[in-house]
């Protein structure tokens, strides 16, 4: 019956290890909203730069986490945020890139 007391943290989706994890949540949160501003500015061809810019550096933050990432709820997060920055850079970079109008 010493099963019954202890949680099951093994199945589930977003189960963690229990322990804190400063750096890797704040790399978390950093690449989801990254990745979500170069996700809908790319939306608006005006803003490729934003766009491009925080699709880079959203790339860079997740790949980052995801080399020091310890639990399977941090890579989930990682990824989505990956996706959105990858998506906002390319399209940032078909608008105008990084440099469009600005070096010529």
């Amino acid at each position: 019956m010493a099963q019954v007391m202890r949680p099951n943290t093994v199945g589930g989706l977003f189960a963690t290890d229990g322990k804190p994890h400063p750096l890797q949540d704040t790399l978390l949160a950093v690449t989801l909203v990254l990745g979500f501003t170069a996700f809908v500015t790319s939306m608006f061809h005006s803003l490729h730069l934003l766009s491009s810019w925080t699709g880079l550096v959203g790339i860079v933050t997740g790949a980052y986490g995801q080399w020091i990432s310890e639990t399977t709820r941090e890579r989930f997060g990682l990824i989505l945020g990956l996706g959105a920055a990858a998506i906002g850079f390319f399209l940032g970079m078909a608008h105008g890139g990084l440099f469009g109008g600005v070096i010529n």
